[in-house]
């Protein structure tokens, strides 16, 4: 920044910097100049993309990237071709855009990400050119009360699983409930389960367990997948013979973006729960899956109506996470 600029940035008139696609963006670009600056022009950019980049060894990638905003204009142009001056002091520029309507959540994975940003640049007639960005959020919602209706129900999930052969071999069978099939950040997914190790060898490690499943693709093909550990509950082991059970367990669904990412085709989001078995046998973990659904607004109670309702429920955090936690990738 040169010694004529003092101050150059973007301010958001939405403090938390949180959107809903539809929504309008707006605020302004302030300069602050303690002398005459003569500009050629400020221009003003807002990008929303998606961007996919896997390594595939020390020289060769899978790349490919989507656009979903590329709005450009000028706040201030040299419209017969001669320099701008701006006298000392501050100067305001503002501006005001309606968001597109299937805009996808913000997302920021190990390799692809979903992003959202104003940038400006600002060209001084000295040859100098100052730039600067702002990053803001979207949030695509899923109201889970426009989902089908048996989202609400609980479900039971019964597996039998074959681990071994022969004489060390057996089956460990897993039952296991869910209060609901749905949730939304800040609620507890409420579980119970019943383990019986019907093998001849130690169960010995039980675990049920959140978790994240995210999906890259590269010109329609999946090019890499990782899962990560969001919450997790630990059991004890259980000897050959044994059972373990699971009363009012529950796992915290952190702030995240909803299921698949509407309107993305580059990135895919699941999330399920998982019992995680590992015999002493084995030298990997099993892991049996229950899907789940992860939306924006939670289900309303039978008794509170449509404005309660609105009233009552706690707004959805205003950031979601800046980074990623390492990637949990033992399941198979």
């Amino acid at each position: 920044m040169s010694k004529k600029l003092t101050k150059f940035q973007i301010i958001l008139d939405r403090g938390a910097l949180l959107y809903l696609p539809g929504q309008v963006l707006s605020g302004r670009v302030l300069l602050e100049t303690q002398a005459d600056t003569a500009v050629l022009a400020l221009h003003f950019h807002v990008l929303g993309e998606c961007t996919v980049h896997v390594p595939k060894g020390r020289r060769d990638k899978s790349y490919d990237k989507e656009n979903y905003i590329d709005f450009r204009m000028k706040l201030l142009d040299d419209f017969d071709n001669k320099p701008i001056l701006l006298s000392p002091g501050i100067h305001c520029f503002p501006f005001k855009l309606g968001l597109p309507v299937s805009l996808p959540s913000t997302f920021l994975g190990r390799h692809g990400w979903v992003q959202y940003y104003c940038k400006t640049s600002l060209q001084e007639t000295s040859g100098i050119t100052h730039k600067n960005q702002q990053v803001f959020i979207v949030l695509n919602p899923i109201d889970l009360n426009l989902e089908v209706p048996i989202m609400s129900s609980p479900l039971e999930a019964n597996v039998d699983h074959r681990v071994g052969v022969g004489y060390i071999g057996g089956t460990v069978r897993c039952n296991v409930g869910l209060d609901k099939r749905a949730y939304v950040p800040g609620e507890s997914i409420l579980l119970t389960g019943e383990v019986q190790n019907r093998t001849n060898v130690t169960v010995k490690l039980l675990k049920y367990a959140l978790i994240e499943t995210v999906k890259y693709f590269v010109h329609g093909k999946l090019v890499h997948q990782e899962r990560r550990e969001l919450d997790a509950v630990v059991r004890d082991k259980i000897k050959s013979g044994g059972r373990d059970v699971l009363q009012n367990g529950h796992l915290t669904v952190p702030p995240l973006p909803p299921t698949n990412l509407l309107g993305c085709h580059l990135i895919k989001v699941q999330y399920s729960v998982c019992v995680l078995i590992e015999p002493n046998l084995m030298e990997r973990q099993e892991a049996i899956r229950i899907p789940i659904t992860l939306g924006t607004y939670p289900f309303r109670r039978d008794d509170e109506n449509l404005q309660e309702w609105v009233d009552n429920y706690v707004q959805y955090p205003a950031a979601l996470p800046v980074s990623r936690g390492t990637p949990f990738e033992v399941l198979h």
